[in-house]
């Protein structure tokens, strides 16, 4: 019996970025497509070669992308929405990235293709994690076409470099269940779709692929009766259609879809055991044994350090009994490259740790224990045990003085002092706003120029003195020129903050911070989660003296900013000795304490942002309870010691709503704002259906487009908000924070965006006296 090593996906971006910057440098027009082209064939060799000299037995190809992964398959089988005018040719760059960014009308290239104003395709996050992916659109009469050739000049690049690779294609079932479809259900499509499917199989088997990887995450859902036979048509067509498929899970056990899926015929099978570790034996015990195991036992999706002894003692039996590939439990797209550049980490909490790569060589150590004895792989057995022990031992984990706090909590930590309409009354009071209140979402761009001063903060070339100088003059600045286009909640811009969660965590006792420990957001967008190791608390105030700074040059109310600690959990690596909500606990006191100090200080308005409240949310319905109660336990920790005439803000990023709705509902913020404008406010269907009473902030400005809309844009949306939700409730602002827009971009939008608000102001007010008469 043989174990061999596989991965699933490894990380796109390279190991300082080098993707990011050579998108951006392309989308900025300061570089040719051609360089873009070889920075990114550059990256996927470099990948190849990592992986197999680290120990991979099977690389994959096509885990690559220049933006996203199930936009590449729209591209593939030409799924284009009607919008873009597409004539049927190959997808092209422009047309790929018009899909992800949109486009904006120039009337200097008014005759070339794919040059007019385009929204860009609805965005949402790819299950539970925070990684986003292109939502395709699907039409009834869809016809489906080979549109790119990317799958296939992978696959033969790879070959070419001596690197045999396993194709990674997203499957059919899970594609049409992540769409949408105007005036037709997906899944109809099905027939179509796998005509196209055989055919890319075909294709690469002629080009000499023996297996391909077809992922099928959606296997791991609560499905339907169509879903279910959706499968199993999709695997009797597609099994015979060249090479052998493997048929790859992730992010959850297959519970009550392991019948369905012991009965495809299909010649691989890829688990989850992180995730669902009590799901191999039942599998065991109902594959044929023909099928290929490949058992996902290094977590994918997290930092820490596998203990392999403890895992070679599980498998041994096994591998002694039939063929294996060990493998990450999902690609590695999750977590960063590798963590020997982290030179400047604790080395105590490093050793805790294993990146990308180290992931594959604790792969390749188990495997070579497996087929060779355990003295085989002495060494990194060794270093893992000790590992092991060293952080179950260590007194950075625990703080009995946390312990305390949360042993103490009581009924009352989570409860406002009076129902939302006393508040409302009392905050209209105290702040005097108009219909329709205008505000951003907090940030403001992080320039080249800030993004400098930062780097030359930290590198210790400008002192701290010199540093806050700089930021006062940003900030004051943002202050005033929000006051002159009339916006009527302000923020301070955020300019001392590198991002919305590690900003507070390196604040914060309990959490460590890498330099290099970038993983993919979206597109170029990249972001570095904070390892949360072990107990939070809060030593000292966060915010409150940007904060006061900032309201000291207004009189207009300045929002306190904060990051919820659901986002904060949910947006970092997170312990895995204890429960996530005993985590989230600790985080949500610590945003107590900053929001009473917030308070006291004088703010008005505190918005603490649950950007990711929804992405938490477990795959199965069955466990989504258990979660909502303690994550929306959580934020009422941090938010409800307030006084009636302080308002409460949150944010939620791109997520559907209708199902959790109730729960949002219990959170009880006084205004909530949303990402809608991608999604022409259909999200806001779910708020209408509840009645949902207190006040909601719709976005109008998609701020993941460079596109500037225009006023008329925005009061179309702002009209069809007030279908759903009744005018006295709705707020005005941008989809998210302005951190990553340019100011040219910014300026015009919000500029708009108060004209349109002032524009439903004057309607509602002739709406009003005419009702008068």
């Amino acid at each position: 019996m043989t174990v061999s090593v596989a991965t699933l996906g490894f990380p796109r971006i390279g190991l300082r970025r080098e993707l990011k910057f050579a998108l951006e440098r392309y989308w900025a027009g300061k570089s040719p497509l051609t360089e873009l082209q070889s920075a990114a064939a550059g990256l996927r060799a470099l990948n190849w070669g990592r992986q197999k000299a680290l120990g991979a037995d099977i690389l994959p190809s096509n885990d690559f992308s220049l933006y996203d992964h199930v936009l590449d398959t729209s591209a593939l089988i030409g799924a284009i929405p009607p919008r873009y005018d597409w004539a049927g040719e190959s997808v092209d760059p422009d047309l790929y990235f018009a899909m992800a960014r949109g486009t904006q009308a120039d009337p200097a290239h008014a005759g070339c293709a794919h040059a007019h104003d385009k929204t860009a395709m609805e965005m949402t996050k790819w299950f539970d994690t925070n990684y986003h992916f292109l939502v395709p659109e699907l039409t009834a009469g869809q016809r489906f076409r080979i549109a790119s050739t990317k799958i296939f000049d992978e696959f033969s690049e790879a070959k070419a470099l001596g690197y045999p690779s396993r194709p990674v294609l997203l499957g059919p079932v899970s594609y049409l269940m992540l769409a949408k479809g105007k005036a037709v259900e997906p899944l109809a499509l099905l027939p179509a779709l796998l005509d196209i499917y055989a055919e890319i199989l075909a294709r690469l088997s002629t080009l000499g692929a023996d297996w391909v990887q077809i992922d099928e995450p959606c296997l791991v859902l609560d499905l339907t009766d169509d879903q279910r036979t959706a499968f199993e048509r999709a695997y009797a067509r597609l099994a015979t259609r060249g090479p052998k498929l493997m048929l790859t899970t992730y992010f959850g056990g297959l519970g009550d879809n392991l019948d369905l899926v012991a009965d495809l015929p299909v010649h691989g099978l890829h688990l989850d055991l992180v995730r669902a570790p009590d799901q191999l034996e039942p599998a065991l015990a109902k594959l044929q044994p023909h099928v290929l195991l490949s058992l996902g036992v290094i977590d994918g999706r997290n930092v820490w350090r596998t203990n392999l002894p403890d895992l070679y003692w599980r498998l041994k039996g096994l591998a002694a009994k039939r063929d294996l590939i060990l493998a990450p439990s999902c690609s590695l797209l999750h977590v960063p490259v590798d963590l020997a550049l982290e030179t400047d980490l604790d080395p105590e909490i490093a050793q805790w740790l294993s990146f990308a790569a180290q992931k594959v060589e604790e792969l390749a150590a188990l495997a070579k224990a497996l087929n060779e004895g355990e003295d085989a792989s002495f060494a990194a057995f060794s270093a893992s045990r000790i590992a092991a022990v060293a952080r179950t031992t260590s007194p950075k984990i625990h703080d009995p003085a946390v312990a305390q706090r949360i042993a103490a909590l009581d009924e009352g930590a989570t409860c406002r002092a009076s129902s939302f309409a006393v508040r409302r009354d009392a905050q209209q009071a105290r702040l005097a706003l108009p219909t329709y209140p205008t505000t951003t979402i907090g940030s403001f761009p992080q320039t080249p120029e800030v993004r400098k001063a930062r780097a030359a903060h930290i590198k210790g070339e400008i002192d701290d003195a010199a540093y806050a100088q700089y930021l006062r003059v940003e900030t004051r600045a943002a202050v005033k020129w929000q006051e002159e286009i009339g916006l009527d909640v302000l923020v301070h811009g955020e300019f001392e903050r590198n991002d919305m969660v590690q900003y507070f965590g390196e604040q914060l006792a309990g959490f460590a911070f890498t330099r290099a420990g970038w993983v993919q957001s979206y597109g170029s967008r990249c972001v570095r989660p904070p390892i949360l190791y072990g107990d939070v608390s809060r030593p000292a105030p966060m915010t409150v003296d940007w904060w006061r700074y900032a309201q000291d040059q207004t009189t207009r109310p300045m929002k306190g900013m904060l990051t919820g600690p659901v986002t904060i959990l949910n947006w970092s690596f997170v312990r895995d000795d204890q429960p996530r909500e005993a985590s989230c606990r600790q985080v949500a006191l610590a945003i107590r304490d900053e929001v009473q100090d917030l308070e006291a200080a004088g703010a008005a308005i505190i918005q603490i942002d649950e950007a990711a409240l929804r992405e938490g949310l477990p795959l199965r319905r069955a466990e989504w309870q258990h979660y909502l109660d303690w994550a929306v336990e959580s934020f009422r920790i941090a938010s409800s010691s307030v006084r009636d005439d302080t308002q409460i803000h949150t944010h939620m990023c791109y997520s559907e709503f209708n199902d959790i709705i109730r729960a949002i509902g219990k959170m009880d913020a006084d205004v909530i704002s949303i990402e809608t404008a991608r999604s022409q406010m259909e999200l806001l269907g779910a708020f209408e259906t509840y009645a949902y009473p207190n006040e909601v902030g719709p976005g109008v400005y998609d701020i993941h487009s460079p596109r500037i809309p225009a006023e008329r844009e925005m009061t179309d949306l702002l009209t069809l908000a007030g279908k759903h939700v009744p005018a006295r409730q709705i707020w005005v602002n941008p989809d998210c924070g302005l951190k990553t827009r340019k100011w040219d971009e910014v300026r015009p939008a919000l500029v708009a965006m108060v004209a349109a608000a002032r524009s439903m102001r004057a309607r509602a007010a002739v709406k009003e006296a005419y009702l008068a008469k």
